[in-house]
């Protein structure tokens, strides 16, 4: 929706005092509508770090396409990856560009990946329909969490059972014992991102350094391949 010229004014100088929209890069933001400034921005209010998502060895194209999708949905930010037979190239179709918003990061092992989530403070909790879990609700997020999701058809390896800090199920009443990949992570973020943002409040959200930087990033996104490039170009040559 399209702010008045006064409004528009108003707020720019908002992000300005904010310390978002800077000098360093105006180049950018003067390039782009206000009102798709303002969009942008309330999206990235609401995204998050404390909660993450890690997939191991889930190779079918439509499923990697899926919880990306969901994650973008659910403001998550950050998208853990460690690929199995399969290369990671999520469908097009099914993200609707929802992966271009996202930070993607991809992991050699799942030993690896899992070492580096909790060097950097998260707990990591594998969904498993085995013994020793726990049920999706009881998950404590007073703490960074990662939801580590298995392959389609042998779920989580028992390396990353091992590796991981617990296990969790999603209680389910039926005859049917699981959920479809996609399926599942959805119903996951969904539970554990609304109780997160109750129970830890402004430590849920981004840091003024984290959000300048994924700004700057869509900024540039926002753009013609040519204007990116040439902003890039102006701005000394710097890449997100």
């Amino acid at each position: 929706m399209r702010m008045a010229k006064e409004e528009e004014q108003q707020w720019l100088a908002q992000r300005i005092e904010e310390g978002l929209l800077t000098d360093d890069n105006r180049l950018l933001w003067e390039m782009i509508l206000p009102s798709r400034l303002k969009r942008m921005y309330d999206v990235l209010s609401e995204r998050t770090r404390y909660i993450t998502i890690l997939t191991e060895a889930v190779d079918d194209p439509h499923n990697q396409a899926a919880v990306l999708r969901s994650a973008e949905a659910f403001g998550i930010q950050d998208v853990h990856v460690v690929t199995g037979t399969a290369p990671f190239e999520p469908n097009k179709w099914v993200t609707r560009h929802a992966d271009k918003w996202l930070t993607v990061h991809k992991h050699s092992s799942i030993e690896r990946a899992i070492h580096h989530l909790q060097q950097n403070g998260y707990q990591v909790y594998a969904s498993y329909l085995g013994e020793g879990t726990i049920p999706l609700e009881q998950i404590d997020v007073a703490k960074p969490t990662v939801l580590l999701f298995g392959n389609e058809h042998r779920g989580v390896s028992e390396e990353a059972l091992a590796l991981a800090d617990g296990k969790f199920v999603i209680p389910m009443n039926g005859f049917v014992q699981s959920f479809n990949i996609s399926v599942a992570a959805a119903i996951s973020l969904y539970d554990v991102t609304k109780r997160a943002k109750q129970v830890v409040n402004e430590r849920y959200h981004l840091s003024l350094a984290e959000k300048k930087e994924i700004y700057e990033h869509w900024m540039k996104l926002s753009l013609s391949p040519r204007l990116r490039k040439m902003v890039e170009s102006q701005m000394g040559g710097r890449n997100d």
